[in-house]
């Protein structure tokens, strides 16, 4: 990819691992960590189409507490966990790679940043806290126009602040349906495809596929 001015990540299961936080108790949950991270998950991402649809907005940390609540029912998790894994989930992990990759990208003189459902608090506290705060330009968060991804007028904040084209944006997500929505609204979308997964029929397929943000870095041109 030529001519690129800005590459914009996705924040959550692109950079940061969201299973971290129950994979850090998974000694106290047990056997099911994995699953209750995953149903978390996706009761999460749910809440938040559910409420753009239905124009009853949430910010993400009141959205990431009320599917925690249905998924400890769920998986039938003491209570008394709930403020544990609330507190991990504001400093979750990165992957191993990113911290690498974000550097090497910064040297190459491009705009970096983050492009989230996240509150700007959030974000702010995730980048701070495993010392990547130092390598972005920006993070916008959905809280500027109060609906979630994939609405296209969450893909136009970053191009109505660095005046660019669309096609001068990298973006890159490791949520196929996050990849399709910066894609059908015209970014150069690349999947992170972390897990060998199959990617959704969306009219939209990546203009790249890679397995991790190492992969990236030979693909990106500045000129």
């Amino acid at each position: 990819m030529k001519n690129i001015k800005a590459i914009i990540f996705d924040a959550y299961g692109t950079l940061f691992d969201v299973n971290s936080a129950a994979e850090k108790c998974k000694e106290k949950i047990g056997n099911k960590w994995e699953g209750f991270a995953n149903y978390w998950r996706t009761t999460q991402l749910e809440y938040t189409w559910l409420r753009s649809l239905m124009k009853r907005h949430k910010d993400f940390w009141q959205v990431t507490e009320d599917s925690l609540g249905k998924s400890m029912k769920a998986f039938e998790i003491d209570s008394s966990m709930r403020n544990e894994l609330l507190d991990l989930y504001k400093t979750l992990s990165p992957f191993e790679e990113v911290p690498e990759v974000l550097r090497s990208l910064k040297e190459k003189k491009l705009k970096l940043a983050i492009l989230s459902n996240g509150t700007p608090a959030l974000l702010n506290q995730l980048v701070k806290s495993n010392k990547l705060d130092n390598l972005f330009d920006d993070l916008f968060s959905v809280e500027e126009i109060q609906i979630y991804k994939p609405d296209s007028k969450v893909y136009e904040l970053p191009i109505k602040k660095y005046q660019i084209q669309k096609n001068e944006v990298a973006f890159l997500s490791a949520n196929t349906w996050d990849v399709s929505g910066g894609g059908n609204y015209g970014y150069n979308s690349i999947w992170v495809n972390r897990n060998n997964n199959i990617f959704d029929n969306l009219d939209f397929q990546p203009k790249l596929e890679i397995k991790n943000l190492l992969d990236l870095l030979p693909n990106i041109s500045s000129n």
